[in-house]
């Protein structure tokens, strides 16, 4: 700083001709300035390193929230392939979703559900369709029921404890029951097999009964999967396309049962 002043003040003498000791309130008011101005900087640095910082900061956190969101899935849909070779997804009992650009269909020929995430696309709305940008998708284990083999149910499907898990991807719409199902796993080489058993009451077509059978691997961590069941092809009721489900399960606290209202997809 004092070096600053007296290039100042010899600028001023070479400037004037003669000693600045005959101007002293102009010399003393151009040192004040500088000082003010020079706190003024010193003030102000900080300040803008902190925006840019904090600026900084904020496109990291907005970057990091929208890589979160489209790695997060956004629905569970079925993937219905069409005649001319593409797709469109069944988003709920009421609302389908096609794939911008009309492109080829990724699971070919059979219906799949499927977590999708997705973005919609500019006025691609048309009452319940929705014309969409698919960022990414990924199938889920889809099956059909099979019929009881009454007094060999355990022999045949198992009868080892799982979980049903109450979640936004435990779902019954489009005529398909998804379920998050949570159960031990302590060998990952050994496949788990789950089926969905149907005619298990001669007086009611809608209770249904899932069976796990662990082949063994009963002891280890708890680990969650998603599976899907095609319940189209039940009996439809008289009036309507709904119908009241009553699934049965063994769970690890014992024998649990739930009542799902299902909407079949409309013929």
């Amino acid at each position: 700083m004092n070096y600053f002043l007296n290039k100042i003040q010899t600028a001023f003498e070479d400037f004037m001709g003669c000693d600045s000791g005959l101007y002293p309130p102009l010399v003393i008011y151009l040192k004040n300035k500088t000082q003010t101005m020079m706190k003024q900087i010193k003030v102000f640095t900080p300040l803008l390193w902190l925006a840019l910082a904090l600026s900084s900061l904020i496109s990291c956190v907005s970057d990091d929230y929208n890589d979160w969101i489209t790695r997060q899935p956004r629905a569970v849909v079925t993937v219905c392939p069409t005649p001319n070779g593409s797709y469109f997804m069944q988003l709920d009992d009421s609302t389908t979703l096609l794939p911008k650009g009309n492109p080829p269909a990724p699971y070919g020929k059979k219906d799949v559900r499927a977590l999708v995430n997705y973005e919609e696309a500019y006025g691609g709305r048309r009452g319940g369709r929705q014309t969409v940008n698919v960022l990414w998708m990924d199938s889920i284990r889809t099956k059909m029921p099979v019929a009881s083999k009454g007094a060999d149910n355990d022999r045949v499907f198992g009868k080892d404890e799982i979980e049903i898990v109450k979640d936004w991807t435990t779902v019954a719409e489009d005529g398909y029951l998804t379920l998050r199902l949570r159960t031990q796993f302590g060998n990952n080489q050994i496949p788990h097999k789950v089926n969905l058993l149907t005619g298990v009451n001669p007086d009611n077509p809608y209770e249904i009964e899932l069976r796990h059978d662990a082949a063994g691997d009963v002891m280890g961590h708890m680990g969650d999967a998603l599976i899907a069941f095609n319940l189209n092809g039940l009996p439809r009721p008289k009036h309507g396309n709904k119908v009241r489900l009553k699934l049965r399960w063994k769970s690890f606290h014992g024998e649990r049962v739930t009542f799902i209202k299902l909407t079949f997809r409309k013929s």
